[in-house]
């Protein structure tokens, strides 16, 4: 298919109940959050949800749209704990399966390359092994190491946030921070891309940034153009974090129903509304990038 754009409802109605889905970017950055709210619009239910979380993970929790959550962290960076996830996590809505970083890493590595699992390090002498019911394994070799087995993480679909896309699916990230969205889509067996600038191909114009395309455009499911659609995380270059929003939406985690407040006050009129509620494109656009 050599049009691959599609409304962010048409992009999530690939999604069925019971799925498994992989959410790019990490903590508070290039989170496809235009993406997110658009679930949380919908019927959508039992999910299992891979991420390195973010305001991702605390709202599709909150919501009541998981049925396992499988992370390396939860955060917001400037606020360690995201909010809505740990009220959702204390309450036991879900089940939760916390790993290692690298054993995440290593899970969406083994998806991407069609392999039952890989041998890693990462999580030896922790009770993850044992929570996560997660094996071992032994070297063939002659040091005869014990390594953990780390299972694959098979996605049916994954989203993932980019700075810029074409109508065939080519994407461009242009943050330095890039990490794991490549393994993502590689992990899953169809992707769908939000981006903040849709243009119609990735021509002679786009050359400078060829090395920003971390992934084949043929792992790419579908198109949707989301102007500012990682808000309130960040997308480099065009905008950083709005901690403004972050703490107010973390405060709302505070009442008995903060999670139906926050829902009502900006998503449940749409995107347009959620945009414009925020200051609109324009304001998003000029929020300052972090140091780090």
């Amino acid at each position: 298919m050599m049009n691959k754009v599609n409304t962010t409802t048409e992009a999530i109605g690939l999604i069925k109940d019971g799925m498994t889905i992989g959410v790019g970017g990490w903590g508070p950055r290039r989170k496809p959050m235009a993406l997110v709210r658009e679930i949380l619009r919908s019927s959508l239910k039992d999910l299992t949800v891979v991420t390195y979380g973010g305001p991702d993970a605390g709202l599709l929790c909150a919501a009541g749209k998981v049925k396992e959550l499988i992370y390396g962290f939860v955060s917001l960076d400037a606020i360690p704990l995201e909010a809505h996830w740990r009220k959702a996590r204390e309450a036991g809505g879900f089940k939760a399966v916390e790993l290692d970083e690298g054993m995440l890493h290593w899970g969406l590595r083994a998806a991407g390359m069609r392999l039952p699992f890989l041998p890693t390090r990462c999580g030896l002498g922790t009770d993850v092994l044992k929570h996560a019911n997660i094996k071992t394994i032994e070297s063939p070799y002659d040091d005869r190491e014990t390594l953990v087995a780390m299972p694959a993480l098979r996605l049916d679909v994954a989203l993932i946030h980019v700075t810029r896309a074409d109508r065939l699916g080519n994407t461009q990230t242009l943050g330095a921070d890039p990490f794991f969205d490549d393994l993502f889509a590689r992990a899953a067996d169809a992707t769908i891309v939000s981006c903040d600038e849709l243009v119609d191909r990735m021509d002679q114009a786009y050359s400078a940034d060829a090395d920003k395309n971390l992934f084949e455009r043929s792992l790419v499911k579908s198109v949707v153009h989301t102007p500012c659609g990682a808000h309130p995380t960040i997308s480099a270059p065009n905008y950083g974090w709005d901690m403004s929003h972050l703490k107010e939406y973390s405060g709302f985690a505070e009442h008995d129903d903060g999670y139906k407040q926050y829902y009502q006050a900006y998503i449940d009129g749409g995107e347009a509304a959620y945009l414009e509620k925020n200051g609109g494109v324009e304001k998003i656009n000029k929020l300052a990038l972090p140091a780090f």
